[in-house]
């Protein structure tokens, strides 16, 4: 039983981390190491910072922009900047201080500017994030000290601000192509974990530069909801949408319809032949796609319906 334990937990890890690293790579493109890196190091910079505000928070027991009655004297005072050195290069961090000196930050602690070996640790803590006990534990082996689940909860709440700032960020007027598709991740809610399909919405601008628009957890589906969805992509500053292209997602066509009048949708060609295989014995599943292939390829209307009489006959 123990080890099952062990493996479900392991699975549930590194479909976590599978989902970041796509995000990453689909937010930055890279095409090679050098820019994969400069990637991270983007990445790394705030993700330090916001541990440090979180931490700051625990130590004077208040936030930023709490104007209540406080416990302390002790006030914020600014910040020192440090460049640390990471596996991926140096990047500058802003340390916050506090006016008695007596907040020892520990995500970069004094004097340390050689942080190099934990990136894949700090990951870890915010890609599992959802147990702070599991946070407690990686957070005990990368600096061999206990933390209270207190300072834990401020750090990933600051995080929380930072992913809620992106989601909400304004968008370009236009786009020519916006694609959706989804992955499924294990979420934790309360005392309850289940598989839930997280929807990532990817657009093309007249330039061709990529974009990710948003991420969506879809608990449900429907019209109402995408038409929430499409709704909330107008209000940051999208105008118009020349083609969406989907799978069979329930409600997704007439919600975006509903809000982008004018818009295109089409069926993604991939889910579609993957449907279609379905109905197919598997011993035919590669002359089978060949030929169909050939009728979504094909150049014109015309030639599509030639290569659709043939695969007919076959």
């Amino acid at each position: 039983m123990g080890k099952e334990i062990m493996a479900a937990r392991k699975n549930k890890r590194s479909n976590a981390s599978m989902a970041i690293a796509k995000a990453i790579i689909d937010e930055y493109q890279p095409s090679n190491a050098e820019e994969m890196q400069d990637a991270l190091k983007d990445i790394f910079g705030p993700m330090f910072e916001a541990m440090l505000q979180g931490e700051m928070d625990a130590h004077l027991g208040y936030a930023p922009n709490d104007h209540g009655d406080k416990m302390t004297d002790n006030r914020r005072n600014g910040y020192s900047y440090k460049n640390i050195k990471t596996t991926c290069g140096e990047t500058s961090v802003a340390v916050p201080r506090d006016r008695d000196a007596t907040f020892e930050p520990q995500a970069v602690p004094k004097r340390v500017r050689d942080v190099s070996g934990i990136e894949g640790k700090v990951l870890s803590m915010y890609a599992k994030g959802m147990s702070d006990r599991d946070i407690a534990d990686i957070v005990g082996d990368i600096y061999g000290f206990s933390i209270s689940h207190e300072t834990i909860s401020k750090i990933t709440d600051r995080v929380n601000v930072t992913a809620d700032g992106w989601q909400n960020r304004p968008l370009k007027k236009f786009y020519t192509f916006l694609f959706v598709d989804c992955l499924y991740v294990s979420i934790r809610k309360e005392t309850e974990t289940k598989n839930c399909a997280v929807y990532v919405i990817l657009g093309y601008d007249v330039d061709g530069i990529k974009d990710i628009l948003g991420i969506w957890i879809g608990e449900t589906e429907g019209k109402h909801y995408w038409m929430q969805v499409f709704d909330e992509i107008k209000a940051r500053g999208v105008e118009d949408v020349l083609f969406i292209s989907m799978d069979g997602v329930s409600g997704l066509e007439e919600g975006a319809k509903s809000i982008f009048k004018d818009v295109v949708v089409q069926r993604c060609i991939v889910h579609m032949v993957r449907n279609s295989i379905k109905y197919i014995p598997s011993k035919d599943y590669k002359a089978f796609t060949a030929q169909i292939k050939k009728v979504y390829g094909a150049a014109s209307l015309k030639a599509a319906e030639a290569e659709f009489g043939r695969f007919k006959q076959t």
